[in-house]
């Protein structure tokens, strides 16, 4: 070799080049790289954390079995297009989920006093409201079958209109009708 000094400058340059090699995008750690900027449509203001100003307070869980109840909603709907009392249209989970499972019901509100009249619209996979106008709310359905010559189970898909005449004074119902439908 002749030029054993340029022969290792080259090598040296061409280490420069290699991929592996760590870049400044590389080496600056996450929490400091900078975040790419937002349009201000998408842009939320950042606010700080709190700060503790007073003695924390311990909560144990609740035993109450209404608690129980209500942490079992998993869906829940607000029917809007009613015009009298609040309606909902809610599902909670239970029973065996191989089987259906989302008990599902539609309630009218009362009073404070009184509460709520509910309403059980069946046992589902799942449910999706597709129109709603006052007195009536349609539902497509998904549900789990078996086939009673197999024992398998399988799905299907129904749709369902839940019907009602408000009381007076814009009372709950005294009744819901459930019909199949196309």
């Amino acid at each position: 070799m002749k030029h054993p000094l340029l022969f290792v400058a080259a090598i040296l340059g061409l280490a420069a080049c290699d991929p592996g090699t760590e870049t400044r995008k590389d080496a600056v750690p996450e929490a400091q790289a900078p975040t790419p900027a937002l349009p201000a449509s998408q842009a939320t203001p950042q606010t700080a954390p709190l700060v503790a100003a007073g003695p924390a307070v311990t909560v144990q869980p609740s035993d109450d079995l209404n608690i129980q109840y209500a942490a079992s909603v998993v869906k829940l709907d607000q029917l809007t297009k009613q015009g009298g009392p609040t309606v909902k249209l809610f599902a909670a989970a239970g029973g065996d989920p191989a089987m259906n499972g989302l008990y599902t019901d539609i309630a009218f509100f009362r009073s404070s006093a009184e509460g709520w009249a509910v309403f059980r619209v069946g046992d589902f996979l799942d449910y999706a409201v597709l129109s709603e106008a006052p007195g009536r709310v349609d539902l497509k359905v998904e549900e789990s079958v078996m086939d009673e010559a197999t024992g398998q189970i399988g799905r299907r898909e129904r749709r369902l209109i839940i019907a009602w005449t408000p009381g007076a004074n814009e009372a709950p119902p005294a009744a819901i009708t459930v019909t199949p439908a196309q």
